[in-house]
């Protein structure tokens, strides 16, 4: 199983995601998260990263297309999220920046498994809580009904995210078996700070699954 964890912030989390052979590290740039990276620290992980077997991924949410541009070529990233109302437009402009795009899909219900017909040019979907008014668009520590994708039909590969963590990742194998996990707040101490003791005991767990 693929394994993602967002809100990276510094090089002793980054290592300790090495260590454990998680495959993707995610760098939201996303002022209202708390989980929000600057540029600086983003440019030292990535080129941390450059010699090690992780991926970097960068998150955002409705950024101007300009902007995303700029980040993706000064930091040379290969992955991009896409965390907001992105349409296909969107995402067809971004793909022609080289790169391969992740986006989420707020789910609620299973008409909500709908909207993956719209985006025809991502790489990958990634299923999450659908956030209530006021929420952040992620890392709320809250998951969906998971027996809505139980079934799903796509020829995409898909991430499962929302309050995932070391006491429900053997269910989430055993009844769901992803593509992908992606996490944040299950291995935190605190809101925002991500703890290597919590990320090591998740993949002795995940692998014992």
């Amino acid at each position: 199983m693929i394994i993602k964890i967002c809100g990276i912030q510094n090089n002793e989390t980054l290592l300790c995601c090495e260590r454990n052979k998680v495959n993707f590290f995610g760098m939201i740039f996303y002022k209202q998260s708390p989980r929000n990276i600057s540029f600086e620290n983003a440019r030292i992980l990535q080129n941390l990263s450059k010699d090690l077997k992780i991926n970097g991924v960068g998150v955002f949410v409705n950024k101007n297309i300009d902007e995303l541009e700029k980040i993706i070529n000064n930091l040379k990233l290969k992955f991009v999220q896409l965390h907001g109302s992105e349409d296909e437009q969107y995402i067809e402009n971004v793909k022609k920046m080289n790169v391969k795009i992740i986006k989420s899909i707020s789910i609620n219900n299973n008409h909500d498994l709908n909207k993956i017909d719209k985006y025809e040019s991502v790489d990958y979907f990634l299923f999450d809580y659908k956030p209530l008014k006021g929420e952040l668009p992620g890392g709320n520590s809250k998951s969906f009904d998971w027996n809505i994708i139980k079934n799903l039909k796509t020829k995409k590969q898909w991430f499962l995210s929302g309050g995932i963590n070391t006491n429900n990742i053997k269910q989430i194998v055993d009844d769901i078996n992803p593509f992908g996990v992606d996490l944040s707040s299950g291995v935190e101490k605190e809101l925002g700070i991500k703890d290597n003791h919590i990320i090591n005991n998740f993949i002795e767990k995940l692998k014992n699954a």
